[in-house]
């Protein structure tokens, strides 16, 4: 009987002593690439689904640790999803396969336990990245594409949350920092096939700040104003066409800081952010 027992505690709890917090999906197969989410739910009602975008350059990273994993005590379910990485295949398949995952999660809402609406797009750096450009093509079908099946149900987000992402590829070079060409410049040849200059198109394609219309969701900004990777003027640019579109926007300045760090999900930031999803979606 107690072996029983161990094995049924092992089991609900973990090899950590800690219980489970998130329940892993697989929602599409590109060849042979496994695309998996972990979905993470608070125990008591859920506002919505926040869908997590990893960064790493778009080119490393995994859907591990959300940075905003604290809003599940918000009452926000957490999608973490993967995604092909650049040196897989370049954009636009990162936003084909997050909109293939919020797909999934509409299509399988009653079995997850989980609403279908609102969702919520977020990342960091290259994630906050595809979090916009994901967040402002809704309905836009070379950003769509047809992965994973499930294509009668909507990709569409209710909101945007963009900490420290891209904004416009065919500025940001000029933009940099030595330090920030250092990452970006190979970071952009695998991702959209070569420097901006070389492939306008492609550039434009992946840059949120050229798709932008009066429908697009609210957006919430974060940026550290001494980032060194990521340069501010990509917030500021995002920020100012949202504005010329009259769309609700906050643009968070963390001053002082850097390339991500914990002002950009502390309490106090988990608060904001919260308040901001709250009021603009009417929760």
């Amino acid at each position: 009987m107690r072996c029983i027992l161990a094995i049924v505690l092992m089991l609900f709890f973990g090899s950590h002593g800690q219980a489970k917090d998130f329940t892993t999906h697989l929602f599409a197969k590109v060849g042979e690439q496994e695309l998996n989410l972990d979905l993470y739910r608070p125990s008591g009602d859920i506002k919505g689904v926040i869908i997590w975008v990893h960064g790493g350059a778009w080119r490393s990273g995994t859907r591990a640790k959300p940075a905003l994993k604290g809003l599940i005590a918000h009452g926000w379910a957490i999608a973490s999803v993967d995604y092909r990485l650049s040196g897989v295949a370049p954009f636009p398949a990162q936003s084909h396969d997050v909109k293939t995952a919020i797909r999934y999660l509409r299509a399988n809402a009653d079995k997850l336990g989980i609403p279908t609406t609102p969702f919520v797009v977020s990342g960091s750096s290259a994630g906050g990245h595809l979090a916009a450009i994901i967040g402002v093509t809704n309905n836009s079908k070379p950003h769509e594409g047809t992965v994973g099946g499930n294509l009668h149900q909507s990709s569409s987000v209710q909101a945007i949350v963009d900490l420290y992402g891209a904004s416009n590829l065919t500025t940001i070079l000029k933009q940099s920092t030595p330090h920030g060409l250092s990452v970006r410049q190979p970071a952009l040849d695998l991702f959209i096939g070569g420097q901006p200059d070389d492939v306008p198109e492609t550039a434009k394609l992946a840059s949120p700040v050229f798709h932008i219309d009066t429908n697009d969701p609210p957006l919430y900004l974060s940026h550290g104003d001494q980032d060194p990777q990521m340069p501010i003027n990509q917030a500021h640019e995002l920020h100012g066409v949202y504005k010329t579109h009259g769309l609700p926007v906050h643009f968070e300045v963390k001053h002082g800081s850097a390339h991500g760090g914990p002002a950009f999900n502390d309490t106090a930031e988990l608060v904001r952010i919260d308040a901001f999803l709250v009021d603009q979606l009417g929760l």
